[in-house]
């Protein structure tokens, strides 16, 4: 009997399958990845403040918000903690650490030495191309500062503080649109340059109960993209105007426009003058803009004092019809040792 043989097809030889990434791998690359553009982002603007440079747009704009770096470090830390990334970890933890630190009151804060001879009431306000005046008037009467600061004062404010209040000494540049500016005094006011800009920045010097007090109207242009130059100018003219006397009590208030984030502003800061608000213990108290402030917002209106004034208090009110928060501060001018 003849056997036959019975072919069987060959088998193919199963390949094993590639597995595909465990989701759970997927997010985690994706966290760490999230985490790292957060954390870069946050560096390059403490990079800038840990070495005294303003840097490029938008690294100014996003200074005068420093404190609230806090949300992307503090979210980049967590990202790094799910994506189990040590590297971003440590990036996450000393970028909030850094971020904390930076957030402490700049400057100095020592009190005088010399007795008291005069308190004074100080008032600053930016009135947003006058819109604002009418608000800036009913605060006036009721506070009775006994100087005040107007910034974006156009021609009917300025009209309106020559007519409507009862301050005997005015030093009033008035213009169309944010270019005005003023300053009122119950003191005798005696002619003095102020600081030349885009804006105006008058100055004058008042007799203070025996005392030459200088008095300037700061309003240098915002560090908009395109005009840093000019920015960084006008606060350094400011920084110059208060280099330029050191032995003659001084206030310089106003809309500057930056915060003690910004290198520009702590130069002024550091020939001695003095935020008012930090001397009363409440810096970084948002002034901007007003819809949001507080909780959000710069402080980027400040009253700076010389070494020869003490601040027994300073609060911010709020007016309508502009977008600062006016800012109140109670003085106190000391004699010389």
């Amino acid at each position: 009997m003849e056997a036959t043989t019975i072919e069987r097809p060959d088998r193919a030889v199963a390949q094993p399958a590639k597995r595909p990434a465990a989701p759970s791998r997927l997010w985690r690359r994706g966290a760490a990845w999230l985490a790292a553009i957060a954390l870069a982002g946050v560096s390059v603007v403490l990079g800038c403040r840990a070495l005294d440079m303003d840097g490029v747009t938008p690294v100014p704009q996003l200074l005068a918000f420093l404190p609230w770096l806090l949300v992307p470090a503090g979210t980049g830390l967590l990202l790094a903690a799910l994506a189990r990334w040590r590297i971003g970890l440590a990036w996450g933890a000393v970028a909030v650490a850094v971020t904390a630190w930076f957030t402490q009151p700049y400057g100095g804060a020592a009190a005088p030495s010399g007795p008291p001879v005069a308190h004074l009431r100080v008032l600053t306000s930016n009135v947003e191309f006058g819109q604002a005046t009418e608000e800036l008037l009913a605060a006036i009467s009721r506070e009775r500062p006994d100087l005040v600061f107007v910034q974006e004062c156009d021609l009917s404010c300025g009209q309106a503080l020559r007519d409507r209040t009862d301050y005997p000494h005015h030093r009033i540049a008035a213009a169309t649109g944010a270019e005005g500016s003023a300053i009122l005094s119950r003191y005798p006011l005696k002619d003095a340059e102020g600081v030349p800009g885009t804006l105006s920045m008058p100055g004058a010097v008042a007799e203070v109960e025996g005392h030459r007090v200088r008095l300037l109207s700061a309003h240098p242009m915002p560090p908009m993209p395109g005009e840093l130059g000019v920015w960084r100018s006008e606060l350094g003219a400011l920084r110059d105007y208060a280099a330029r006397d050191g032995r003659t009590p001084t206030i310089v208030a106003g809309d500057f426009n930056a915060t003690q984030d910004h290198a520009a502003f702590r130069r002024i800061l550091d020939t001695g003058l003095r935020d008012s608000t930090r001397l009363a213990g409440g810096s970084r108290t948002p002034s901007w803009p007003s819809d949001t402030a507080p909780p959000l917002g710069a402080q980027i209106d400040h009253v700076l004092v010389s070494a020869d004034f003490s601040a027994r208090s300073t609060r911010f009110i709020d007016l309508a019809n502009t977008d600062h928060r006016s800012l109140l501060a109670d003085l106190t001018l000391h004699a010389k040792n």
